[in-house]
């Protein structure tokens, strides 16, 4: 299933929140530098969905807030 994602780097803590456009937007809680804001998304999703971490990948905008995320 893919989603379009919106990240929140350095968040108090982390939180997953669906929108009203099916899209998700995530908190997390690190910065967003040399990708360590990308593998604390994929983590945080893991959990959410009560998948494994080798199930998500990010699609597009690994560089970017706005991201789009396979999951399964």
């Amino acid at each position: 299933m893919k989603y379009r994602v919106r990240v929140i780097p350095k968040a108090k803590r982390p939180e997953v929140m669906m929108q009203p456009d099916g899209s998700l937007r995530v908190k997390v809680d690190v910065p967003a530098d040399k990708g360590k804001a990308n593998r604390r998304l994929i983590e945080i999703l893991a959990m959410h969905f009560d998948v494994s971490k080798r199930t998500i990948s990010i699609m597009q905008g690994a560089k970017g807030r706005e991201k789009m995320v396979e999951i399964g």
